[in-house]
């Protein structure tokens, strides 16, 4: 098939396998935590097909424009996932499933991206152009001040408290505004930068993986959500460390790994903009379009979150403007990264 290696053409049945056993668990009734396990297989599965077309596409276009549209087909799943939660009135897993995919790419594949790219760069430091990431960075915390203050207008009891729905729909709107006024011109600026390497499939067979995998995991995402509350129920964990860690990384960060394996081959740039234009297409372009998605479901989604994910965003909003806003990074940053991840996780264990 094209210019497939083997190791790809036998992830890739595997997957198909994965996503038949999946739907095989789901119909059959099998033992919630099985079929879990393997909802989270074939849908980490499928994300990594979507990342692998994106890419080869990607390489016709340039940097700039690779990063926007992988992460833009790359969000599929999350997208899913998060549609079917809320169609089930699993707003905590819609929420923290939105707020992990931020926090596993901002600090635990960005982390892991930093150390990669610092171990095989000059000084063991990892260079980069800082527009993007100061961009991004931009991005990131005008959606987390946003968040912020319709968090605190929640716990103050103040007027705008009784609103939140109206008020996210405004925020959303602004946020989607602000997202396409960058996109736009960031686009252009990166279009003369020609691909230096060959794509190895052709666009019609990638269009082909897009749509099987875009299609696969739309179901499997389905039975993905209808598996989550029994399964987690049966691990002894809330939904809410459920949606941050095991669907942010099963819908999200495995097709963000491509950034880390760029990074290793010295990529700098190619890696940074993958991963950076995750974090701030979920949190100015998915975050508010599923809000605005879900006034058509009867539970709504808005941005009224818990005051320890407030203030886990803002802490990352934080930390990567800090870290990667001058251009730079060394392994110890990556590392400094992870642990907040960590942390955030391990903090919303014990919060349940």
């Amino acid at each position: 098939m094209g210019g497939l290696k083997s190791r790809e053409l036998i992830v890739m049945a595997g997957v198909g396998v994965a996503t038949l056993i999946a739907g095989v668990a789901h119909y059959s009734g099998w033992e919630p935590l099985l079929a879990f396990s393997v909802a989270t297989v074939a849908l980490a599965g499928l994300a990594w097909i979507v990342s692998f077309a994106t890419e080869q596409v990607g390489e016709r276009l340039g940097p700039a424009a690779t990063g926007v549209l992988q992460s833009t087909l790359g969000n599929l799943p999350e997208f899913f996932v998060v549609v079917f939660a809320l169609s089930a009135g699993k707003t905590v897993v819609a929420q923290t499933s939105i707020v992990g995919s931020i926090l596993a790419n901002a600090l635990l594949v960005l982390g892991l991206c930093i150390i990669a790219g610092a171990l095989v760069g000059e000084g063991r430091v990892m260079r980069f152009h800082p527009r993007l990431p100061n961009d991004t960075a931009t991005l990131l915390q005008l959606s987390v001040f946003i968040i912020a203050l319709v968090g605190i207008a929640l716990t103050t009891h103040e007027g705008a408290a009784g609103h939140l729905t109206a008020v996210s729909v405004v925020a959303a709107i602004c946020l989607l505004v602000v997202y396409v006024a960058w996109l736009v011109p960031y686009i252009r600026s990166g279009g003369d930068h020609a691909a230096t390497i060959a794509p190895r499939v052709g666009v019609p067979l990638a269009a082909v993986l897009l749509l099987a995998a875009g299609a696969g995991a739309a179901f499997v995402s389905e039975w993905f959500v209808d598996a989550l509350t029994p399964a987690m129920d049966a691990l002894g964990v809330s939904e809410a460390f459920a949606g941050l860690v095991i669907v942010a990384i099963a819908g999200n960060a495995v097709e963000n790994a491509v950034g880390v394996v760029l990074a290793a081959k010295g990529q700098s740039d190619l890696a940074i903009s993958v991963v950076k234009n995750s974090v701030a297409q979920i949190s100015t372009f998915l975050f508010p379009a599923l809000v605005l998605v879900s006034l058509f479901f009867s539970t709504t989604l808005t941005f009224a979150l818990s005051p320890l994910l407030i203030a886990a965003l803002v802490v990352t909003a934080l930390a990567v403007w800090q870290i990667t806003g001058d251009g730079e990074a060394a392994i110890f940053e990556g590392l400094a990264l992870i642990a907040l991840y960590v942390g955030v996780a391990t903090i919303e264990i014990f919060a349940a």
